[in-house]
């Protein structure tokens, strides 16, 4: 199995650090990646001594979103739900593209995604340059986020896909209903501050120190008592989960299959996914919307 996630116990094995390790594709998720972040984050949950697990990125950015397209992503896709046998639609054809593709989404992209928030441990997300779309959806399954100070959040799926949103839409709860409804409708980003100021992101520290500092917080809160830590953190999930949150997160993944649907009918199965390699673009130089600010239109 490739490395596309590396696993390091630190401080005597109190602080687990999984690493996103494709800096060539600015960790594209491919399913290969999934996969392997799944298994690091059973292996910490299952290790006694793991008080807190920071999930980290190597090279310029946290996640450009999926792969949608690159070599390794084709391969391990085939035959892929668009080489499914055709079904018999009132006496035509039709790919089944539909049901498989809802299959797949939900294993990779929602239930693993949830898993995640629910791990029964404290996990504190270090992002920083690109975090896109599905990148997104790493982050805000964690319990607490750091961010470099070069930090960039932005869903494109909207402007550039035709869709409504990722497949884990915790965009209102993460973000707030208008500024999630003005980042979803318009593909505009917004830094590091401005997602502090939002109340997503936790702590803010410049790149250079970015490694040191997320080690020291996540120390902080691994020196207290592991009863004590998942107590609060079962307080407050269940607590959004009462105010709708985890059934939230289901309908809009079923308003998600829908939007697909309706593309793969309008375009003959062909959704328009995009080109390899899209969203990895450096949004601070490459021509995109500036953070969202007030005194901007």
């Amino acid at each position: 199995m490739a490395d596309y996630v590396e696993y390091e116990a630190l401080d005597d094995g109190r602080i687990a650090r999984l690493t996103l390790n494709r800096p060539e594709t600015h960790n594209a998720q491919n399913r290969g990646m999934l996969v392997e972040l799944d298994d690091a984050f059973s292996r910490a949950q299952a290790e006694d001594t793991v008080r807190v697990v920071i999930l980290a990125a190597a090279g310029r950015s946290f996640s450009a979103g999926h792969d949608m397209g690159t070599a390794v992503s084709s391969e391990e896709i085939e035959p892929g739900p668009n080489q499914h046998p055709t079904m018999r639609i009132h006496g035509g054809t039709r790919t089944s593209v539909v049901e498989q593709r809802m299959l797949q989404e939900w294993h990779y992209y929602f239930d693993n995604t949830l898993r995640w928030r629910n791990l029964r441990k404290i996990t504190i997300a270090q992002v920083q340059g690109n975090v896109i779309s599905a990148g997104l959806m790493l982050m805000w399954a964690c319990d607490l986020i750091v961010a470099a100070d070069d930090t960039i959040f932005a869903d494109v799926v909207g402007t550039r896909l035709g869709m409504g949103s990722v497949e884990y839409v915790a965009h209102p709860w993460e973000l707030g209903p208008r500024k999630a409804k003005e980042l979803l409708l318009t593909g505009d980003s917004i830094d590091a501050e401005e997602g502090y100021r939002l109340g997503m992101v936790n702590k803010v520290f410049p790149r250079a120190d970015l490694t040191e500092r997320t080690l020291a917080f996540a120390r902080r809160i691994a020196a207290r008592p592991t009863m004590s830590n998942l107590v609060v953190k079962d307080l407050i999930n269940d607590a959004v989960d009462q105010m709708g949150f985890t059934n939230s997160l289901k309908h809009s993944f079923a308003l998600h299959q829908l939007n697909h649907a309706h593309w793969s009918a309008l375009h003959d199965d062909k959704f328009p996914a995009g080109k390899p390699g899209e969203d990895v673009e450096d949004w601070r130089t490459a021509g995109k919307p500036k953070p969202s600010r007030i005194d901007q239109p």
